[in-house]
């Protein structure tokens, strides 16, 4: 069964502020150009890590506007993504974007309150119905207070022909299994945790957290999923998983927002992303990143 949008690696391009939370835009271009030149041709900025839940209005539209000039070329794929309380918030954004040629988009369910099912099947109506040219992907997180599974995104296909795909952080596999079989025309996007098990039940792609660090390794284990390498693809994820976990094992002792994960990715990558946050949430700080960055030296085949 063909897919509503293509199987692929989807790389988030993170926002980097100054220290009076404004954009530090030939950053911002270097970092998307990276991402280009490593060849990841679907980018997307404005999800948790992007810090799409932050920005204001004016905000948007600039990064947007930023966004668009680097990734408007043959052969990229942009995605925008909006995180808003209400479904006329949600359309003022995708309008603009969509405007400027933005064609596809990440949103999610809007959080102040748990939505019904009435709720939910309205606003992707409502929202998607508005712009039938582009195609939709479903961000499907926790912090929206609704996790939809297999039999309501089955729903959604008979009713929102543009809803292309789902983005699932999920490690249960019985949530995999769930969202994959439920809706086999939806290209469902898994995070490195449960890429492996999602390619059990059909086609799906990968969200890549550490596509910046790794690119040469993250195409690689895409690559055995798409072919169904089943004997390559398992052991590699547990090796993907002990990286990505020793890396990281200076931050224990503190959750925090995924974006400050990221933009350590990101800078331990080779660019001078700041590791700020827009207020009140926190990144990590400069000697918890060396930490982190030491960390990969006892990694050394990753980085090449």
């Amino acid at each position: 069964m063909a897919t509503r949008y293509p199987q692929t690696i989807l790389v988030s391009c993170e926002v980097p502020w100054d220290e009076q939370g404004v954009l530090l835009e030939d950053c911002f271009r270097r970092e998307i150009r990276a991402l280009l030149g490593h060849g990841f041709n679907h980018l997307y900025v404005f999800g948790t890590a992007g810090e799409g839940y932050a920005v204001t209005l004016d905000q948007f539209r600039q990064i947007v506007e930023v966004f668009w000039e680097e990734t408007n070329r043959d052969g990229v794929f942009p995605m925008v993504g909006v995180i808003a309380l209400s479904t006329p918030q949600v359309l003022e954004r995708v309008r603009f974007a969509f405007d400027l040629g933005v064609r596809a988009f990440q949103i999610s369910l809007p959080s102040w309150g748990a939505l019904d099912d009435g709720e939910y099947l309205a606003f992707f109506s409502q929202v998607c119905g508005a712009f039938p040219e582009a195609r939709f992907i479903h961000y499907n997180l926790p912090r929206a207070k609704r996790v939809l599974l297999g039999p309501e995104y089955r729903r959604l296909v008979a009713e929102v022909p543009n809803l292309a795909g789902t983005k699932n952080c999920r490690t249960d596999i019985t949530q995999v299994f769930s969202v994959a079989t439920g809706a086999p025309e939806l290209q469902h996007f898994y995070g490195e945790h449960g890429f492996p098990h999602g390619c059990l039940f059909g086609e799906c792609s990968l969200l890549s957290s550490f596509g910046a660090l790794f690119p040469k390794k993250t195409k690689e284990f895409f690559g055995y999923g798409v072919n169904k390498q089943w004997d390559k693809l398992f052991p590699m994820q547990a090796e993907y998983l002990r990286v990505m976990e020793d890396f990281l094992a200076p931050t224990q002792g503190r959750e925090a927002i995924d974006g400050a994960y990221d933009k350590m990715i990101v800078r331990a990558s080779g660019l001078d992303m700041p590791l700020r946050l827009l207020s009140p949430y926190q990144g990590f700080d400069e000697q918890t990143f060396k930490k982190c960055q030491r960390q990969l030296r006892s990694h050394p085949t990753w980085l090449e």
